[in-house]
């Protein structure tokens, strides 16, 4: 078989390939914001710190590196674990890999529009027709058997960009799902240890009001005793024992939300809430407030936070396919070529005389489309304007949301010392009036008032403690989370 005019047609499809032009815009990353910092005002170097567990001050480190596994700060090895278990099992995570590895494949199909078509096929036809067909009406001819075998070549050629404008919308929606992937990643393990850190909160807070109870049931039997001796009244023996109710009757709802929290801690890492592998129990005790924190450079967030590389990568997309709809207002260049054989038998396929061979081109220059191409086109400028709008409002929200965290930090440490005040007066304040009420230089009223304000100081407390644990989860969370530093697949 002859394949130099073969090759030749593919040389020519080559040098029509590199000399051909792009139309449509050339898509350029949006620059990082020309801001200074995230809050309008400076922020400390480092917070407060109280004198309670958790009350350690914290320290901002300017550029400081994150970690992709940022949780292990927190020196928790249970919150490790399970944090391990839902990266590995979470269905979500596996239908953003699944979505990835789709945007993946379609990526490498398109690939195959930039290379020449190439198909070969082999046939065989038994045949009879008529004379009438030659102008010999009446004449009949003989029935014959047909075998052919062919190489056809056919090639889009890609002269003005749309193929490539196409592909690059393709390897923009891979990077978009890769990025989709990151931030799902990051969302999953800041769910884990923020819903460790509200169950540590919980167990806490549950503790505290147990022991509330305990010590307004030694009270209500000291008041009960009283009446008893005539120098407590019937009002103040029930007075307790409402209060103690009262107290009682916040335990059910802290038991339920523990519970409630214990299955999403279950479902984050894909498993069963009754199932048999629990969830670690997690106590306020068991986690470290990280003494340093980054504070990542603003212009540096951009390139780390991944709502903000998928905005991006829908920007490119859009670009590109105002790419493809620019170069569709111009012609279409295509070139097609086979060579073959046929013969009556198969021994006489690639004998002398029974080749074929065909050599075509085709051009496609739109004319008249009722303004369809050209709408085509504004509608993929204005989706690109779209695209750009909604990336700016990612890369506000974005900086809002550190900012929010950064002034959280900075006033919940200041929130939590005032709490450590605030629990130790009214710890004082509780003490004395049972004092003073033995010793009958305090009314059961003031007693009363000492008991519920100790039991809210005691929560306030716990709420203020896990508080700014969850404040410095959120601080990696609304930074990125460091998954630049994680092995890539």
């Amino acid at each position: 078989m002859n394949w130099k005019w073969i090759m030749r047609l593919l040389a020519l499809i080559l040098v029509m390939t590199l000399t051909g032009c792009s139309v449509g815009p050339v898509f350029k990353r949006p620059s990082a914001p020309a801001v200074v910092g995230y809050t309008s005002g400076p922020v400390p170097s480092e917070t407060v710190a109280a004198p309670a567990a958790g009350g350690d001050a914290q320290r901002f480190v300017p550029g400081m590196e994150i970690p992709a596994r940022w949780w292990e700060l927190f020196h928790s090895e249970p919150l490790d674990n399970w944090v391990r278990l839902a990266l590995a099992d979470n269905p979500t995570l596996a239908a953003a890999d699944a979505t990835l590895r789709q945007a993946r494949e379609n990526r490498k199909a398109g690939e195959g529009s930039l290379l020449p078509a190439v198909d070969a096929g082999v046939s065989v036809s038994h045949q009879k027709i008529s004379g009438a067909s030659f102008g010999q009406g009446g004449q009949g001819i003989n029935p014959f058997t047909l075998y052919n075998a062919s190489v056809n070549v056919s090639y889009a050629l890609d002269a003005f960009g749309g193929t490539r404008h196409a592909l690059d919308s393709l390897e923009a929606q891979v990077d978009y799902r890769r990025f989709q992937l990151e931030g799902a990643r990051l969302t999953i393990s800041a769910n884990v240890v923020t819903a460790a850190i509200r169950e540590a909160s919980l167990r806490a807070q549950l503790r505290a009001t147990r022991e509330i109870l305990a010590v307004q049931g030694d009270q209500l039997g000291v008041v009960e005793k009283q009446a008893r001796l005539g120098s407590a009244s019937r009002v103040d023996v029930l007075a307790q024992q409402e209060q103690q109710a009262r107290t009682r009757a916040a335990i059910p709802p802290l038991e339920r939300q523990i519970a409630q929290n214990r299955h999403l801690l279950s479902v984050l890492a894909g498993r069963f809430p009754g199932g048999d592998e629990a969830p670690p129990e997690f106590d306020l005790d068991g986690l470290t407030l990280p003494q340093e924190l980054p504070l990542s450079l603003p212009s540096s967030l951009v390139r780390q936070r991944p709502d903000i590389r998928s905005a991006e990568e829908v920007m490119r997309s859009a670009s590109a396919r105002v790419g493809v709809a620019t170069a569709n207002l111009y012609p279409q260049i295509t070139l097609t070529g086979g060579y073959g054989s046929s013969a009556s038998t198969p021994r006489a396929l690639f004998g002398p005389g029974s080749s074929l061979m065909n050599l075509g081109a085709g051009l496609l220059q739109p004319v008249f489309r009722g303004g369809a191409l050209k709408a085509d086109r504004r509608a993929a400028e204005a989706a690109y304007d779209e695209a750009g709008a909604l990336y700016r409002d990612t890369v506000l929200q974005a900086f809002r949301n550190v900012a929010d965290v950064l002034r959280a930090l900075e006033y919940d440490a200041a929130g939590l010392k005032a709490e450590v005040e605030a629990e130790g007066a009214a710890r004082a304040t509780f003490e004395l009036a049972q004092k003073q009420y033995r010793l009958g230089a305090s009314s059961y009223l003031a007693l009363l008032d000492a008991q519920r304000r100790v039991r809210q100081a005691r929560i306030s407390l716990v709420q203020a403690q896990a508080a700014r644990l969850a404040e410095t989860a959120a601080l990696f969370l609304a930074l990125g989370g460091g998954w630049w530093n994680g092995v890539q697949p």
